[in-house]
């Protein structure tokens, strides 16, 4: 099944519906490594089990350029682990195992634990103020009945942790891991009521962020993280 079948049905367009525009005259290769590995990272590549293919004739169309800077990022996006090449079938998407997804989930919950005991230390009031804003749509209603929302906000909670740490080998250490995290709390977020149960752990979070109470922030991120990882082991058989 091609990835254009799939995510014509998904809130995130990918492949030849990838909300691509053509490139211009920088570096055609990067930019389209940027935009595909971008409109990837936005796939619920969890949500269906079916095989999600690249169509390389739908991504040159779609880009405006010729088949080489295409065929280049698309061997970078390989060698990473995000796309494989399969003989005389195509180029997929990667998804990766349960046992992989559960320690690509610990291993962010470590980073995004340091980057809340950091953010205590240096993150300027108002910028953590900002995390509080990301939930006002939700206060006089239950996340579960805005679930899209709440998930772009869950995510959007998540990368702001790491940012405000300040590290920059934290934010690269966890660019990559960030897709395959990023996919799977979107595809987890309505089960077992997590929603409901997610924002109230943001907001202790964030008031021990407020306080600056360094050693709560931290274990508090890294729990939320874990719970994520347990849930992940105990539920998502899809992974398997």
């Amino acid at each position: 099944m091609s990835v254009i079948a799939t995510l014509r049905s998904s809130r995130a367009a990918a492949a030849g519906q990838l909300a691509l525009a053509p490139l211009n005259s920088r570096s055609l290769r990067d930019q389209a490594y940027a935009l595909l590995k971008d409109a990837i990272a936005n796939t619920d590549i969890y949500s269906e089990r079916q095989p999600l293919r690249l169509d390389e004739r739908e991504l040159v169309k779609a880009l405006g350029v010729s088949r080489t800077p295409v065929r280049e990022a698309l061997s970078i996006l390989e060698q990473e682990g995000f796309v494989r090449t399969v003989p005389r079938r195509g180029i997929f998407i990667v998804r990766r195992s349960k046992r992989e997804i559960i320690e690509m989930i610990q291993m962010w919950a470590a980073l995004e634990s340091m980057s809340a005991r950091l953010a205590t230390l240096n993150a300027p009031d108002a910028e953590i103020g900002k995390l509080r804003h990301l939930f006002d749509s939700f206060q006089n209603s239950p996340p579960s009945e805005h679930i899209d929302e709440y998930s772009d906000a869950n995510i959007a909670f998540h990368q702001m942790i790491i940012r405000l740490g300040g590290s920059r080998l934290i934010e690269e250490a966890t660019k990559n891991l960030f897709l395959h995290v990023r996919a799977i709390r979107r595809a987890t977020i309505s089960q077992n009521n997590r929603a409901a149960r997610s924002i109230i752990e943001h907001l202790k979070i964030i008031e021990a962020l407020e306080r600056r109470d360094t050693e709560l922030a931290e274990r508090l991120t890294r729990q939320h993280t874990l719970d994520l990882a347990a849930h992940v082991d105990r539920y998502c058989d899809f992974l398997d």
